[in-house]
């Protein structure tokens, strides 16, 4: 049973302790690492859309080439709507980050930890989006054509990657709150 000093000593323990940067790193991760692959992959190489692989698909979804004026609309219609969700993260990233850095906003923006987070999300983003788009739905891929199945690979690893340095470069931060040691 712990007695009144040592329940004391651990509430004060965690209120020493900065808030976690987490949560907030992974949605911006993940919002920041589609809007990557959005941008690049589907608007500036055009290498894919969301749904031009539709005609070797797992699931079923209708073919729509984006050679064709209708094929097209729907793949920037999907493009916009995978567009929005990103956003949305990023959003959500950027509310949950303000809440708990209500002090020292500063040391945030520059802590290994936040961005160490944030690579994590990314990654995590590509293996969501690489095993479930590229693999089991199959609606689209990297690059269609040759090569196709390397392509999808090397975005997993690139996203395996982005995990592991995320969380080794969260690893290393360290923190300290200027506006507590203001406070005393």
């Amino acid at each position: 049973m712990a007695t009144p000093t040592a329940s004391r000593a651990r509430r004060t323990d965690r209120s020493a302790r900065p808030p976690s940067l987490t949560l907030p790193g992974i949605l911006l991760g993940v919002g920041l690492g589609g809007f990557v692959d959005g941008i690049v992959l589907h608007q500036v190489l055009q290498w894919h859309h969301l749904l031009t692989s539709t005609d070797t698909d797992n699931v079923g979804v209708p073919y729509y080439p984006a050679d064709t004026v209708h094929g097209l609309e729907i793949n920037t219609l999907w493009d916009g709507i995978f567009h929005a969700f990103t956003w949305v993260m990023v959003l959500a990233g950027l509310a949950v980050l303000y809440s708990r850095v209500q002090h020292s906003r500063g040391r945030v923006w520059a802590s290994r930890a936040l961005w160490g987070w944030a690579l994590v999300g990314w990654g995590l983003f590509n293996l969501v989006e690489g095993v479930v788009d590229h693999h089991l739905l199959g609606i689209h891929h990297v690059r269609t054509g040759p090569d196709q199945l390397a392509w999808d690979l090397g975005f997993l690893a690139l996203g395996a990657l982005l995990v592991l340095g995320g969380w080794l470069l969260q690893r290393g931060a360290t923190f300290s709150d200027a506006s507590a040691t203001e406070r005393r």
